[in-house]
């Protein structure tokens, strides 16, 4: 998952970005509105963590203009999703201004100083409400994947995952039956100016279909990866597999 943190505060931004990375996030870092919104028309993100206070304006701008565009500028190829998560964090805690922010479209409120474990526990539950999930965990036939642990299960047993094979599961799982372009799992995995090889995603493919099983992830040749709606009847044999 690729979050954005629209932060100037450096030392905040640093330690933010620290949390998100250790737990599993791609993270990039703006510090005005206008470098974020920048950022959110060029690449595909799942959250915003957005700040208020910013050098040139209200973090409050910018997610109006999210929840409120309604046409391309001159030369703009894309627009941001307009539906997209954004959780606000500062240090206004009047009543009011949390009012205020959650009206005008935030998903959730955080005041400064906050913990970096609840902030966590925030933006997982407001990924799970944006993908319709109710569930703290995520099943998928024999596969049981909680996004809080960064824990998997196969048929009742605990599967071992490197963090970019976790990120990549999470973000097919979360997109099911939908196709992902290669550049589009690179966006969700990899924050701007990450070392990245060119065969990056074929080799965490290989790695979760030899761990989870062969049938776990398709691909569809020249356009991208899933996992299919429905998950195909276990065999004992594919069961073992990678366990």
């Amino acid at each position: 998952m690729r979050a954005l943190v629209v932060e100037d505060d450096p030392g905040i931004a640093s330690g933010l970005s620290l949390s998100l990375r250790q737990a599993g996030y791609a993270v990039d870092v703006c510090g005005t509105l206008e470098s974020a919104w920048t950022a959110l028309c060029v690449e595909p993100f799942d959250a915003v963590l957005l700040d208020l206070g910013l050098p040139d304006g209200d973090g409050l701008d910018l997610l109006t203009r999210l929840r409120r565009q309604s046409e391309r500028r001159p030369g703009q190829s894309t627009l941001p999703q307009r539906d997209l998560p954004v959780l606000i964090m500062t240090a206004r805690d009047g009543v009011s201004d949390r009012i205020f922010g959650l009206d005008e479209g935030a998903d959730d409120y955080i005041v400064k100083p906050f913990d970096p474990n609840e902030l966590l526990a925030r933006l997982r539950a407001m990924l799970r409400r944006a993908s319709g999930r109710s569930k703290p965990v995520i099943e998928y036939g024999d596969i049981v994947v909680d996004p809080a642990t960064r824990s998997v299960e196969r048929a009742g047993l605990p599967v071992a995952l490197g963090g970019k094979e976790f990120a990549l599961l999470l973000t097919l799982l979360q997109a099911k039956p939908q196709v992902l372009s290669k550049a589009r799992l690179e966006s969700a995995m990899y924050g701007f100016g990450e070392g990245l090889e060119s065969n990056a995603i074929e080799v965490h493919v290989h790695h979760l279909r030899r761990k989870l099983g062969e049938s776990l992830i398709k691909t569809v040749r020249g356009v991208g990866y899933f996992v299919p709606q429905e998950p195909p009847a276990a065999k004992p044999a594919d069961n073992a597999a990678g366990l």
